[in-house]
């Protein structure tokens, strides 16, 4: 049996009735400073309050925000799964009402090298996830990278934070391209919502988000959904200060309010539900993405070796 038909069968395995399959949610931007990680906490407590279990994996790597914001410091992160034998157990720190996190480290990033046997160890435990939570939110790094895009293409559901600034606008749309055109994309199995942050105005909000839209539409081809905007609110800033979630430290705030309508809509009623896919479908797409790059960059090499021979 291959490596590939292995993971399969996990996956086949983990998806059963009797074990349901985690809601994954990518929480994405086009550039940093945009409050793409106070989005993923915010939902993450909002979902909370509706009785879910939630899990948070920070995957931006070589920043700390989660735990910065949540007041709390890991002990352990992604990489202790994979190179120290820890179960995923070991890896979650509860913060805030019992919403868990995982840092990611520089974990993943070293995942395609690993042997047959340790990628089946880190799929498993990955798996173990969806009998811990029902929802897990991944907050990713800002930009197109590599590592952005292998979250993204993974993703059936992603969240598109953006702001006001022409900036902000711009690298959203370079993000939206760049995800369009990357290897392994599929338009039709993934489901892209748009959050406007920072602006002054609800009405501010729509706009910023059909401006979007308008030029996705008519150059990428790619379907947007609109999930609403999030004011400008000192309580907000003020929360990042007290490393405390604003939804928790001011809960009548008009940011908390906007989040606690956002997470509504993303928890199916208003008909926009989406099929849970799971973590180890979720892990095991990044994975072979990543070898097939790999394999593709060593296949590159080689010929331009032979070329120059």
């Amino acid at each position: 049996m291959d490596q590939a038909e292995q993971l399969r069968n996990i996956i086949k395995s983990s998806n059963t009735p009797q074990r349901p399959l985690a809601r994954v949610i990518t929480v994405t931007s086009g550039k940093g400073g945009v409050g793409k990680s106070n989005v993923a906490i915010n939902l993450a407590i909002q979902f909370k309050k509706m009785g879910q279990r939630v899990i948070i994996l920070d995957a931006d790597f070589g920043l700390a925000n989660i735990e910065i914001m949540f007041g709390t410091v890991p002990k352990h992160n992604l990489s202790d799964l994979i190179y120290q034998g820890k179960n995923i157990k070991d890896v979650i720190t509860w913060g805030p009402m019992g919403v868990g996190f995982i840092s990611g480290g520089s974990g993943i990033s070293g995942m395609y090298n690993l042997s047959r046997d340790y990628l089946v160890y880190i799929i498993v435990n990955l798996a173990e996830l969806d009998a811990i939570a029902d929802t897990i939110i991944i907050d990713t790094g800002a930009g197109i990278s590599n590592a952005v895009m292998e979250f993204l293409v993974a993703s059936g559901e992603i969240i598109l934070v953006t702001t006001p600034e022409p900036t902000s606008i711009t690298d959203s749309y370079s993000l939206l391209k760049a995800l369009n055109q990357y290897p392994r994309f599929s338009k039709e199995n993934t489901v892209i919502k748009v959050v406007s942050n920072k602006v002054s105005t609800d009405e501010e909000g729509q706009q910023l988000f059909n401006k979007l839209n308008a030029v996705v539409a008519r150059y990428q081809k790619l379907p947007l959904t609109y999930l609403g905007a999030i004011q400008q609110d000192p309580n907000l800033a003020r929360s990042v200060m007290q490393q405390t979630p604003v939804s928790i430290q001011y809960p009548n705030a008009k940011s908390t309010r906007a989040f606690e309508q956002i997470a509504a809509s993303l928890s199916g009623k208003d008909g926009m539900e989406v099929k849970p896919r799971g973590m180890a479908a979720f892990f095991s797409h990044i994975i072979t993405g990543r070898k097939l790059n790999a394999a593709g960059n060593a296949g590159t090499a080689s010929a331009a070796s032979i070329t120059n021979t």
